[in-house]
């Protein structure tokens, strides 16, 4: 999927918190924008990891039910950021366990064809969405994190629930076979 939307300007932590605090005390227009704020901050996340419109939309929604469900149990209002994609993680790895289920169990379809990067003269950061579609998806994950939301390690640990270590290993991983399908391409990495 390229055509993933760049992620919107992030509001301040501040402006974010007070929007939890007044969407928790019962402020409808608060909580409509603070769910507009967690639509649009996760679309990207999502599209990347789901890679499928359809499945996509349907985790985006998921998430958001979710994220409207539980807004009352957030401690840390400014956490919400770091909060909100912790669901929409564990929402994506859901859904591709039944996606990955449900291909298996219906096998005389065909398999999904990846699509080609986009001309060479692109830059990497703007082939990312379709470069990742060649990495697992618990490397995917932390790559598209880390590069396309701007996270740092440590946030995208507490956001995938994961060791440090862990992190960083699926990065290396992630990158190690970027820097493979570059060199296959002939593009420098």
């Amino acid at each position: 999927m390229s055509d993933v939307p760049s992620p919107p300007p992030v509001p301040k932590a501040r402006e974010t918190a007070w929007l939890v605090l007044r969407a928790q005390a019962g402020d409808r227009a608060a909580l409509e924008a603070l769910l507009e704020h967690a639509h649009a901050m996760l679309l990207p996340y999502v599209a990347v990891m789901v890679r499928d419109g359809d499945a996509a939309a349907d985790v985006l929604q998921e998430t958001l039910v979710l994220v409207f469900r539980k807004l009352a149990t957030l401690r840390e209002p400014r956490a919400f950021a770091s909060w909100a994609r912790r669901i929409a993680s564990r929402e994506i790895f859901r859904a591709l366990r039944r996606l990955r289920h449900h291909e298996r169990t219906h096998d005389e379809l065909p398999p999904d064809v990846p699509a080609e990067p986009g001309p060479a003269g692109e830059g990497l950061l703007a082939r990312l969405p379709a470069l990742l579609e060649r990495l697992s998806p618990a490397s995917r994950a932390v790559v598209a994190l880390h590069y396309l939301d701007g996270l740092t390690l440590d946030e995208t640990a507490a956001v995938l629930e994961l060791p440090a270590g862990t992190v960083k290993s699926r990065l290396a991983y992630g990158l190690a076979t970027l820097r493979r399908v570059l060199a296959e391409e002939g593009a420098t990495p």
